[in-house]
């Protein structure tokens, strides 16, 4: 019987100091993140002033490939209604 409680107090022991270190890791992480964002904000770049520029057409032959593509991958069911450059 001593045994047992011998092992139970080891595990509430483990366990307890196991949860103490994770709260010590996640409240000095928090610490150190806001720190960091008080003393070394993240610079801000200035926004590009481009032209804005018309949507240029998709090439035939790309809008085809894109289109067999889709068609294979789907089986026919899939059909391609808009094309964009991100």
């Amino acid at each position: 019987m001593e045994n047992i409680e011998t092992a139970l107090l080891l595990l509430v022991v483990g366990m307890a100091t196991v949860f103490v270190i994770l709260l010590i890791v996640i409240y000095f992480g928090k610490l150190l993140i806001s720190l960091v964002n008080r003393y070394a904000p993240e610079e801000v770049l200035p926004a590009k002033k481009d032209a804005p520029r018309g949507v240029a057409p998709v090439p035939g032959n790309v809008m085809a490939a894109i289109a067999a593509a889709v068609s294979v991958v789907t089986h026919g069911k899939g059909k391609v209604t808009k094309v964009e450059r991100i």
